[in-house]
């Protein structure tokens, strides 16, 4: 068995206090984090850090396949559909075991109550365990899922049935996805009985490969493997450990000295050094993500699109992205990334000219030396490797136009609550899909109903919300394609965003460590991962 090395490296943050030493035959894998997790309700959050974090515990209906955007049975071992696309039937999985932990030892199987449990909460706002615990669902909400499911109901124990108001041709796409991870409705009436319902955010149960153990910000997650999981074959070791450093060389170092396995992704600069060394090897794979600018349209000066279009044509998007990037991105016109079906090649930006960005800012009224609010991401993500360089760019372009900007930033999870509350007048911000289709890109990020989720621009346009609730509302994907390609171009001419770059995503990771698939969502994945000697 491979000995981990664990223990010097939490001495070293000053850890040695309040977590064990790994015995010698025990298979242990860390995974230098970037980030603390909100937390483990997933439904409630939407980050790259907290979908990470909530991975190791939970199952969805359907999974997508490891390092793929194909959908496969999970919970459920098969599904129907009915002929107007209306209605969804799950038949689901016997004989899955919910985790335990102090407080909680389950008395059943999972069972479709569960799922009408994790549905429900989000669906209905006068639901029992939601009025007791209020939160929001934005992936939910951002996609319309609260308003197009009609009702989730059981013909059965083992069977449970999804009624559509109307045709949504991403559905299994969409349950598939982190948010709808199903949880034990047995627990969630212990806690309501208990009255500690803030446990199902911060004390989690589910049924995944993993069983969460313990948490502490800024420090680290402990899980260990769930020994009755439904699909043995997945579960190689036996503790997951998250070693949370937001400094990307610390973890390239921790990596170095195997004191973790696998590290969060590294700054572009670091690459080569990275693949040069024998004890290591590097995962590359075309990102399927998008980082941009996000323009606060519901604060003046940027609810004219004169002013949108002066700051999109005076950003200077190569000098960006040679030196954030540093050739590992490439230039974005478009509002989603060349690898996503039905992605439209001839929308192309207005030419960079920042003369044509001052008359357009005089012709608007705006004065020289007006001052605007730049939010620059705290973390790094694939999609943004170095958003404090980029603003610090991004000030000096528009500095150059008469736009004088301050530049603002937050804890991570505070710079996501307060950016969907639109505080910010500019925010940089990205995307990795999630699932897939396009709606997760031209739905889930510019939508009206995506306002207040992760739709960062406040935009919500009549013209452009009709477009793709057609497009998701049509099984035909040759109609879906013409309407996404109507949308992309009426999206590039309102300017509620600026693209700027999709990166190539490098992973790093010791030798020794097996079976690890790239997600192309940016979710690091430790199920049937394993570590040799």
């Amino acid at each position: 068995m491979r000995k981990t090395s664990v223990v010097p490296s939490l001495l070293a943050i000053g850890l040695l206090a309040t977590i064990p030493s790994v015995h010698a035959d025990t298979k242990s894998l860390v995974f230098c984090s970037e980030g603390s997790p909100a937390g483990f309700d997933i439904a409630q959050y939407t980050s790259g850090t907290d979908n990470d974090a909530a991975e190791p515990i939970y199952n969805r209906l359907a999974e997508f396949e490891r390092g793929e955007t194909s959908v496969v049975p999970a919970l459920a071992t098969r599904w129907d559909v009915s002929a107007d696309g209306l209605t969804y039937t799950f038949h689901l999985r016997e004989g899955v075991k919910f985790h335990s932990n102090k407080t909680f030892t389950p008395t059943r199987d999972f069972n479709a109550d569960d799922v009408l449990f994790t549905f429900n909460r989000m669906l209905q706002k006068d639901h029992p365990f939601r009025v007791a615990y209020p939160t929001e669902f934005p992936y939910f909400t951002s996609m319309g899922l609260d308003k197009n499911i009609k009702s989730v109901e059981k013909s059965g124990p083992m069977t449970v049935v999804f009624t559509l108001n109307k045709v949504d041709a991403a559905f299994i796409q969409n349950v598939a996805m982190n948010f709808a991870s199903i949880l034990s409705a047995e627990y969630a009436d212990k806690l309501m009985a208990s009255g500690n319902v803030r446990d199902i955010n911060q004390s989690p149960i589910g049924t995944g490969p993993f069983v969460f153990q313990r948490y502490q910000k800024d420090a680290q997650i402990r899980y260990v493997a769930n020994k009755q999981f439904w699909d043995p074959a997945r579960v190689k070791i036996d503790q997951l450990i998250f070693a949370i450093n937001t400094d990307a060389s610390v973890r390239v170092q921790k990596l170095k000295r195997d004191e973790c396995q696998v590290t969060y992704n590294p700054r572009p600069a670091d690459v080569q050094a990275l693949k040069a060394d024998k004890q290591l090897k590097v995962i590359e794979k075309p990102g399927f993500n998008l980082g941009y600018i996000s323009y606060n349209v519901r604060h003046a000066p940027l609810d004219n699109l004169q002013v949108r279009q002066a700051l999109d044509m005076a950003v200077n998007k190569p000098e960006i992205i040679k030196a954030v990037y540093q050739g590992a991105g490439q230039l974005a016109q478009n509002a989603m990334p060349p690898t996503q079906w039905s992605f439209d090649d001839t929308v192309k930006d207005a030419p960079y000219n920042p003369e044509k960005a001052r008359e357009l800012l005089r012709a608007a009224g705006v004065k020289e030396g007006t001052e605007l609010t730049l939010w620059a991401m705290p973390v790094q993500r694939p999609y943004n490797p170095n958003a404090k360089l980029m603003a610090q760019m991004l000030q000096a372009d528009w500095a150059k136009v008469g736009i004088k900007t301050r530049i603002v930033s937050y804890e991570w999870g505070e710079y996501l609550k307060r950016s969907k509350n639109g505080e910010h007048d500019i925010s940089l911000i990205g995307w990795t899909g999630d699932n897939g289709d396009p709606d997760n890109w031209l739905g889930t990020l510019y939508s009206c109903a995506s306002i207040g989720g992760n739709n960062y621009s406040m935009w919500c346009d009549e013209k452009y919300d009709a477009l793709i609730k057609a497009a998701v509302a049509t099984a035909d994907k040759d109609q879906r394609i013409g309407l996404y390609q109507q949308a992309q171009h009426y999206l590039k001419q309102q300017v509620p965003i600026t693209p700027i770059a999709h990166s190539t995503v490098s992973q790093p990771l010791r030798a020794e460590v097996q079976g690890f698939q790239v997600s192309p969502f940016g979710r690091n994945n430790f199920s049937g991962v394993s570590i040799t000697e």
